[in-house]
Formats: structure tokens, C-alpha cells, sequence
């Protein structure tokens, strides 16, 4: 492993960076630099590489080399990128904190005693150490704006289907999203106009549009927020007040704040979000069993073999839901949760969408400060609880950005902006005008 806290699971050969750095100066020098050119990306460990392992972070998949690269990946490479290494992550994407990997957790480059955030961990990690220029993470129910928000960095989580999945490997479909993290706003948006658009692979992928659009001269009087007043006063004291402060700088420039109800929602996105994307979990990972990939069984009987192959091969975190997951989705019980929860899914997507309409929903990123290592992780509710302001547009197939927005005893503060489908310049856009106000874009830890 590589970086600061086991930022990475794997790094790429020093001659091969070597040659590629050199490759990109001789392009510079001809004038035939592409858009990325010589910049390094960290790309999170659940997304495919044809050169370098794809663990997922699981003993499941270790040592595993896919015959094939991702979308993103392509896309990265075709432009000049040179991708230094695999980042950490919780195994499979599963987990807030970026405790669960099996190759030893990852620490926060602000404070190695504290947790960075999950599951894009190893990605926020190396941008805040400057171990990376910009990074890949993927974003399941706030899996960049988490990390984002832990280690002063930028999660552009984006509009559900404008980022090819081909390649990920899947933890909740419908509700991940391969996402940029960088240490500034812009860059994020250099990084998703690089990996964006329809793939013939992704039959959710959708065209780039109007999402290229919008961001140019965007000034506060232009911007209005509607800020959740039920939602937010779910966080501590220390992320409210840095919270309303930013909202604060931003109406006495010029932009408008509206204080709104969710319609009673609130008290179901955690619920409606953790049903469906265990359910999905579960039905995902049963393709691990001890066939296929580098952990197998020995038995001869295929149940015991698969029996075999996931009691090794998986850790505590992802057998606890996939457990929960084929609890929701089993005969006797699939209405009663996994049936509502998709119609209560609806709800939460129609009343985001309205809202949005109007103005950007704008939550902390986070309700607590970054936890201690092992603070959270023996906790299951506690742990889900971080994700309560991120998943709501996951649920609802928007687009969200998390950055910081103060620093309180070396520890950032991260802020969380929901916008319209195809909305990212618009996020964008007021990202830079919060990273104006803060002075915090491109701020490295130590």
C-alpha cells in the first residue's frame, strides 16, 4: 500500500510514471497537450483497471486483474491522464468512515487519529496530502460528499446516468454514481466534463446536454437556497453554526434564503435509502460464490462452496447487509419493506424534485465532525445516521456537491448543495462563489 494512512491499495510501477510524465512534457512541448494532460488521478478501487488490480476493497477480490477498463477509465486515459494508483475504500463501497476495507483502514490526513469519511476514503485522502491532482470516487449515498466534507476537498456527485457505470462494480444500481473529487470546484468540473456522457456499454447513461451549460457569471443575487430546517438541526452545534454562518455571508451578498419543511420526509429518507440499496446489495454480491473470482470454495457441493468462499472472502460490514438486504427482499417481507420503501422513494424523488425547481437545497455535509477510528464502527445506527443529508439525492437522482467551509481545530466542515437534474454548472457555480467567501479551495492538510 501507498500514501498517507493507506490512501492507496495499489500504485502504479515507478518506470510507468515515469515514462508517462515524459510522454505528456513532449506532448506540452509540441502543443499537443489533451485535456488532462500529465495530471495524476487517484481512481477508487471498485472501478476496473485493465493494468492494475480492482479489489474493491474485499479479500474477495484480491489479487483480481479485470480483463478490461472501465468507461471512465478510458475516457481518463484518452485525454492524458496518468493514474498513479487504486485508492482505498470500505469493501464494496459499504461504509461512511472507510474503516471496512480489508487491507487496514484509512486514516485522515488532517488528523491520522480520525476517519476521513467512506467510502470514496483512500480518494479524499490522497487529495488532502497532495497525493493526487484529482480523483475518482463512487457515490452510493453520499460516498464523495462524505469524504469531501472530512478532509477539505470537493465530492461533485452527479446527475443519476451522466456518468457511464460500466466497470463499476455494483453495489445499490440505481443509486450509484461514478463521481469526481478534486481540491476545488473547477477542477471537479474539468474532471466530470472528461468522464461524462452516453456509453454504449451503460444502457442509463444519458448525454452530456445542458449540464455544460450555465456556470459563467453566476453572482449571488442569482442564486437562491432553500435550507431544511427539520433536517439540519440534526447536527452539532459546532457544524450548525459553520453552516449558518456560510448562509449568513452568502444572503448579505445578494442571495435569497428560504427556510422550508420537506413535507415530513425527512423522517424516512434513512430508512427508504438503506432498504433499497441492502436489497440491491444483496442481490448484487450473490454472484461471489467461490465460482468465479480469486476467492473459491473447495467443496464440491455448490452451497457449501459459496458458504465457504463468502465466509472468507467477505467482511463483518458487508455480510451484515447482505443479511438485512435478503431479509427485506424475502418472501413474507418484501411488501411490507422493500415494496414500500420504492414507493416511498417516489415521494422523497418528487418532493426533491419540486423543491429544487426553485432554489438549491442547501444541508452540512455531514452532522457530526469526522469521528475518531473505531468511534462509529461497532454502532450500526449511528453509522448510518451520517449518511442522513446525502442521501436524499441519491434517492432522487440529483446532482449534489460537497465542499468545505471552515476549519475548526484542524478539522474541516464540509457544506452539501442538491441542485436541478442536469444542474452540476449550477452547483458549480455557487461552489466558487462559497470557495470566494471561505478562501478554502485548494487548501492541503498539514
Amino acid at each position: 500500500m501507498g500514501g498517507r494512512g493507506y490512501a492507496f491499495i495499489s500504485l502504479e510501477a515507478e518506470e510507468v510514471l515515469l515514462n508517462a510524465a515524459e510522454e505528456s512534457a513532449r506532448r506540452w512541448k509540441r502543443g499537443e497537450a489533451r485535456r488532462l494532460e500529465g495530471v495524476v488521478v487517484g481512481v477508487k478501487d471498485n472501478i476496473s483497471t485493465s493494468f492494475l488490480p480492482t479489489t474493491a476493497g474485499s479479500r474477495m477480490l484480491d489479487g483480481y486483474i479485470p480483463p478490461f477498463n472501465a468507461t471512465v477509465v478510458e475516457r481518463l486515459l484518452s485525454e492524458g491522464a496518468i493514474i498513479i494508483g487504486k485508492t482505498n475504500l470500505d469493501e464494496f463501497a459499504m461504509g461512511s468512515t472507510g474503516e471496512f476495507s480489508a487491507f487496514g483502514p484509512t486514516r485522515n490526513p488532517w488528523d491520522l487519529s480520525r476517519v476521513p469519511g467512506g467510502s470514496s476514503s483512500g480518494s479524499g485522502a490522497c487529495l488532502a496530502y497532495g497525493g493526487c491532482d484529482v480523483a475518482l470516487g463512487s457515490d452510493t449515498g453520499g460516498s464523495v460528499r462524505l469524504p469531501a466534507a472530512y478532509t477539505a476537498t470537493v465530492g461533485l456527485k452527479p446527475t443519476y446516468g451522466l456518468v457511464s457505470r460500466y466497470g463499476l462494480i455494483p453495489y445499490a444500481n440505481s443509486l450509484e454514481q461514478i463521481s469526481p473529487m478534486a481540491r476545488s470546484s473547477w477542477d471537479a468540473m474539468i474532471l466530470l466534463d472528461v468522464i461524462a456522457g452516453v456509453d454504449e456499454y451503460d444502457a442509463t447513461s444519458i448525454h452530456f446536454g445542458t449540464a455544460a451549460e450555465g456556470e459563467g457569471g453566476l453572482e449571488p443575487e442569482d442564486l437562491s437556497f432553500c435550507i431544511p430546517e427539520g433536517l439540519v438541526e440534526h447536527s452539532e452545534e459546532i457544524v450548525k453554526r459553520a453552516f449558518y454562518n456560510t448562509m449568513g455571508e452568502l444572503e448579505g451578498l445578494g442571495a435569497r434564503l428560504e427556510y422550508i419543511s420537506l413535507g415530513g420526509v425527512e423522517s424516512y429518507v434513512l430508512p427508504t435509502y438503506y432498504t433499497i440499496a441492502l436489497a440491491e446489495a444483496a442481490s448484487n454480491l450473490a454472484r461471489y460464490d467461490g465460482t468465479l473470482y480469486p476467492v473459491r470454495g473447495r467443496s464440491g457441493d455448490y452451497w457449501r462452496q459459496a458458504a465457504e468462499a463468502r465466509a472468507k472472502g467477505f467482511g463483518l460490514e458487508v455480510k451484515r447487509r447482505i443479511l438485512m438486504g435478503v431479509y427485506v427482499l424475502s418472501e413474507g417481507y418484501k411488501d411490507e419493506y422493500y415494496l414500500a420503501a420504492t414507493k416511498l422513494r417516489r415521494i422523497i424523488r418528487d418532493t426533491m424534485l419540486k423543491t429544487v425547481g426553485k432554489c438549491l437545497v442547501a444541508t452540512p455535509a455531514s452532522p457530526i465532525m469526522p469521528p475518531r477510528i473505531g468511534e462509529r464502527v461497532d454502532d450500526p445506527l449511528k453509522l448510518y445516521a451520517m449518511d442522513i443529508y446525502t442521501v436524499l439525492a441519491n434517492l432522487s437522482g440529483l446532482p449534489a456537491i460537497a465542499l468545505p467551509v471552515d476549519i475548526r481545530g484542524s478539522l474541516p466542515i464540509g457544506i452539501q448543495l442538491v441542485g436541478p437534474r442536469m444542474g452540476e454548472r449550477l452547483l458549480v457555480g455557487a461552489a466558487r462563489i462559497i470557495e470566494g467567501i471561505t478562501g478554502l479551495a485548494g487548501v492541503v492538510a498539514g
